[in-house]
Formats: structure tokens, sequence, C-alpha cells
């Protein structure tokens, strides 16, 4: 089956798709930096890099082009929509992300998309912008005559046997009647757990990112052992793995990590810190998940992302084992937009089951 994946980052969606068999045939990202880590792991993908508000009536996508259409329009003009929502909500120029997203859709008209989104989305403007959302790919006159039916679920990362406390929301969008989502969400943890006994079980900081040891100045290491189920399952066959490099902090930043146990974070210093994250300078424990992976992993007042033992924060490596890459996935480009591709990136072993669930869902048109 073919994909298409929006906003598509350096390619956490796409990775599960390709790893289940899937054809992802484009993938549109704006940032040429981030595209061109996509491109590098996905080598048989035709990355359009571009602004997606240039493409989507540009001829480019076709009726037909894909089974699946997937990905996250970022959110940022959901939030300010405001009480206009019932009065234009996808002709709100702040909403433009989202709009092109739904082009695109309505353009291909996919038998399946799914939309990767913050669960707040739920929430906002008292669930209106949800109600909104489901309205617009519901319309029968707007999609002629083949609205899409919607189901959603809100995914804990830990649950998926991912060592982070991540939660967002999936919408997922199909022309196929009388699913019934619960049975096919059911059977595909069933079915995963059959293949892969250890898939869904709960993973530790220490269970991902145990054996990786020292950091390098280059980032290129010597590929440890896997010692844990979770280690195994992304592991490779190279002889060294890459990007396990270390920020370098200033002696400030240092004699504060110095002084702060697991578990603990600013509030132990007893001394001001500019920062608005409460997790701020807050040390990692072996035992239990991560918080979210964001895309200031790398710096201490930006969340709980200091090592469990070392006096320095995650590489982009352990971030990235966090997050469920596989170990020959390699980032390019400089430390920012490494962290934010590995920050904004859906995990991989979520969007693997994504796409066991989709073939669940397409067997109902069978049956």
């Amino acid at each position: 089956m073919k994909v298409i994946d929006l906003f598509a980052g350096c390619g956490g969606l796409s990775s599960g798709f390709i790893k289940d068999g899937y054809e992802v045939t484009k993938a549109v990202e704006f940032d040429s930096a981030i595209a061109y880590t996509y491109r590098a792991n996905h080598p048989n993908v035709d990355v359009i890099v571009n602004d997606i508000r240039n493409i989507d009536h540009s001829g480019i996508f076709k009726f037909g082009d894909a089974d699946i259409i997937i990905g996250g329009p970022p959110c940022q003009g959901f939030s300010m929509a405001g009480a206009r929502i019932r009065q234009g909500f996808i002709d709100d120029p702040r909403n433009y992300l989202f709009k092109h997203y739904f082009n695109v859709v309505k353009t291909v008209r996919p038998k399946i998309f799914i939309m990767e989104n913050v669960k707040g989305m739920l929430t906002m403007q008292d669930g209106k912008i949800f109600e909104e959302i489901i309205k617009i790919f519901s319309d029968n006159d707007t999609l002629g005559g083949e609205p899409y039916n919607i189901y959603y679920r809100v995914v804990r990362a830990v649950e998926f046997g991912v060592p982070q406390k991540r939660e967002r929301l999936i919408i997922i969008g199909t022309t196929i009647k009388n699913v019934d989502f619960d049975s096919a969400w059911d059977k595909t943890i069933h079915q995963i757990k059959t293949e892969q006994p250890t898939y869904f079980q709960i993973v530790t900081v220490h269970d991902a990112i145990g054996n990786l040891g020292k950091a390098t100045p280059d980032g290129k290491i010597k590929n440890p052992e896997p010692e844990t189920e979770y280690e195994k399952y992304l592991s490779c066959q190279s002889d060294f793995i890459q990007n396990h490099t270390q920020t370098h902090h200033s002696a400030v930043a240092v004699d504060r990590m110095k002084r702060i146990d697991n578990g603990e974070n600013y509030t132990s210093l007893e001394e001001q810190i500019n920062s608005v994250h409460s997790g701020s300078y807050g040390r990692l424990c072996w035992d239990e998940q991560a918080p979210t992976i964001t895309t200031r992993f790398d710096t201490p007042a930006g969340g709980r992302f200091i090592h469990p033992t070392e006096d320095r924060t995650l590489t982009p490596r352990e971030a990235a084992r966090i997050q469920s890459f596989s170990d020959n996935f390699v980032f390019y480009g400089n430390k920012t937009s490494i962290c934010k591709q590995i920050g904004n990136a859906v995990p991989p072993k979520i969007s693997y089951f994504l796409a066991r669930l989709v073939k669940n869902i397409m067997k109902a048109e069978e049956e």
C-alpha cells in the first residue's frame, strides 16, 4: 500500500510504516536540513522540500496517489481560533497548515488518513476545535459524497514499550464503513504480542540507554552489545553507531548538575533559575521513564533531561533511543536542528503499531 507523509520531519511516522512493508512514495518537509535527514534514512522516498501552501494545488498530488496519508499539521493556529471558529475555521489564515493537510486529503482521497497532534487539541476552545475538525472531514458535500468516518485515541508512549511519558492524540479517518475500531485496535495488540511478546512491556531509561557508555567528540561509538529486549529491538548490524555526542555545558551549569540527585530538579539548588519549565535542571532516574523528549533535551533548563549518573544532558543518540529510533537511524545537521528532529518526531514504535492497525481496518472492507 502506498503512503504520503505530510509534515514529515525526519521520518518518525514514515519509519513504522516502512518497517511494516508499506511504500512511502512522497514526503513533504519544509525545513531543508530536516529533509536531508529524512532523505538519507529513507532514500527511496520522493522528498518534497517546500511549504505545503505551495504544493497542495500544484498538481504534485493527484487522485488515487496513495492509500494512506499520514502527518501531524502543527497546531499553533488552532489555539488562537477564538470565537470565530464556526464562522470559517478552515479559512482562517492561522489554520493554514491544517487547511492544506485537508486539501491534500481531499485531492488524493486515500482510504485512510492519520493525523497526529497534541492531546490538548481535544479541549482547546472547550472542544470546539476538535468538533470542527471532525465536521470538516465528515462533510458529505465538501468531500463529494464520500466523507470520512473519524476515530481517535489519546496514546501514551509508555504503553507501546517506549520509555517516556509522551501523550499524543491520534485521529484516524477512513472511508471504509462498518469499522469496529476498538476491535481492530485490540486485534493489533494481540497480533504484535504474538509475534513480539515483549513489544508492549514497560521500558525504563536504563533499559533504553544503559549500554551506550561515554559520549565521544564526534558522536561515533563502537556498536555496543544489546543487554535488554528494548536495546535488541533497536539494535543494528553496523560496526559503529552515531550521534552519541554530548553538549558542552558552562562551568556554572555543570556545578548545578553536580548538586542534583536522581528525581530532583532546580528546586534543590536554592538559587534563582531563569526557566519557565517546572522540570528545569531535572535529573533522570534509571528505573523510571523519561518525560516527553522535547526539542530542548540538550538544555539543562529545558526540562528533566540530565543523565542519571553523568553531569550532562542527554546525547542525541540517547534521546533517539528514548524515542524508539533504531540505532542505524542517523541524524544530520547542526545541534539545534538535530534536537528539533528528535523532539518533534512520532516514536517509530507507535508508528509501527499504527501501520499494523491500518491493515486491520482495511480488512473491514474485505469482510
